[in-house]
């Protein structure tokens, strides 16, 4: 039952994200960026959607690279579950808390205003969170090597991400910035 709720984690996931993007589609802003400051970010959706598959198969016992398992705890698996909706919880509150400022990469072109409050009032970069604390629930409900590499992989990917943001943030938005980085941590 928790690998159910790993699968509808994944679709919950994106479901927030890309309607977010489409309904600023709609208000005029163009919210993916993704791969405009750097071709080399197309290498990832490949390796996301075969984490995808994996997820998928390990739930609906789907032919799969790995099937082994570190342990089988039914205890850790429920909290997985708790990480990823907890995780969902966190990305809806941090969607809610982007207004019209969301993007998904770096928009140099169009930038809003800079955001300091919600949820970016306790992280500096709350979606990253919400993310690394999805993929989380997503390796203690399905705990094998494929996945503790997935997780491994996308945080760094997710620190990578964060240095390059914050890097424009603060050519662009300079002492805003700066105090704002003084109140408020990267991550937790």
């Amino acid at each position: 039952m928790p690998g159910y709720f790993a699968v509808l984690t994944i679709v919950l996931m994106l479901g927030m994200v890309v309607t977010r993007a489409f309904l600023l589609k709609r208000q005029g802003v163009a919210a993916m960026q993704f791969g405009k400051i750097d071709k080399t970010d197309f290498l990832i959706p490949p390796f996301a959607l075969f984490y995808f598959y994996l997820v998928f198969a390990a739930a609906f016992h789907w032919p799969s690279v790995s099937t082994q398992r570190f342990f089988q705890a039914e205890a850790v698996a429920w909290a997985g579950v708790l990480f990823c909706l907890a995780g969902l919880s966190l990305l809806f509150w941090t969607l809610v808390s982007f207004g019209r400022s969301f993007r998904v990469g770096i928009d140099q072109e169009h930038p809003d205003q800079l955001i300091t409050t919600g949820s970016f009032a306790f992280s500096r970069n709350p979606i990253y969170v919400a993310f690394a604390i999805i993929l989380v629930g997503q390796f203690l409900v399905l705990p094998n090597w494929i996945l503790l590499i997935f997780l491994t992989a996308a945080i760094w990917l997710f620190h990578r991400q964060v240095l390059r943001e914050e890097a424009y943030l603060k050519q662009h938005y300079g002492h805003e910035y700066a105090a704002y980085c003084r109140r408020v941590r990267r991550y937790l």
